[in-house]
């Protein structure tokens, strides 16, 4: 372990081999630090509230939270997490493995994420999001949760594996991302989405489908489903089962 002499880590903390931890932070006795994990500067992680039921924050191996970010006891994380600075995640977040957060992103906890999720800077997630797997959210979208604010009203988002929500848009209480679809930059989606299907405006209006879309490298081809040609950062035996699907 490498942790620095001004960081406060707890003797109740369950630390990891081959754990780093930058100065000025704080890690409370309710976290686990799993092997070869990186914690930047001037982190807190487990703060606890009423909320939690008193579980412990679990950071799977060989995560990288950068300086800044703050993480509430009683959310799990699969291996392989990786943050921007200054993200803040509350209680009851389940995440899967190799989730990416960008810097100023927040999770308002009690949210479900899958795996291979990409999750870019300054994107708000509210209470009760439900997030499938190999999803994109790029710089400032939200995700809301309160029908008629303010109230006690509470109707999550739900968005399935491989949508792809462009930059500032707003998905509104209880709406259904279906699989495949693409959200276009600045619209605001309510209801429930169709499978591989384009949506774009405020309102939001169906386009048709995804793969009317081509890439923009002279080849022709469609660009959704995306899968087909993005395959980088994603592990090989992933990439292996798409290539060999059939659209």
């Amino acid at each position: 372990m490498l942790i620095s002499e001004y960081a406060i880590v707890s003797e109740k903390a369950r630390i990891g081999a081959n754990v780093v931890v930058g100065p000025y932070t704080i890690i409370h006795a309710n976290v686990e630090l799993q092997d070869n994990c990186i914690i930047g500067a001037y982190c807190e992680l487990g703060i606890s509230n009423h909320l939690s039921c008193g579980e412990n924050l679990v950071i799977g191996k060989g995560s990288h939270i950068r300086s800044h970010s703050v993480f509430y006891e009683g959310s799990k994380f699969g291996p392989g997490l990786i943050t921007g600075h200054r993200v803040t995640v509350r209680e009851k977040t389940m995440v899967g493995d190799n989730f990416q957060i960008g810097t100023l992103s927040d999770i308002q906890g009690h949210c479900k994420i899958g795996d291979h999720v990409r999750i870019f800077n300054n994107v708000h997630i509210a209470q009760h999001a439900d997030i499938g797997d190999f999803v994109w959210m790029f710089p400032y979208v939200v995700l809301t949760n309160d029908p008629h604010p303010p109230s006690e009203v509470v109707q999550g988002v739900t968005v399935q594996n491989f949508a792809v929500i462009a930059t500032m848009s707003v998905i509104l209480p209880g709406a259904i991302i279906s699989e495949g679809c693409l959200i276009g930059a600045h619209s605001s989606i309510s209801g429930k989405t169709v499978k591989d299907t384009i949506y774009a405006g405020s309102p939001g209006k169906k386009l048709g489908p995804t793969s009317n879309i081509k890439l923009k490298d002279g080849t022709g081809r469609s660009a959704y489903p995306w899968r087909k040609h993005f395959h980088r950062g994603y592990p090989q035996a992933v990439v292996d089962i798409w290539c060999n699907e059939k659209y």
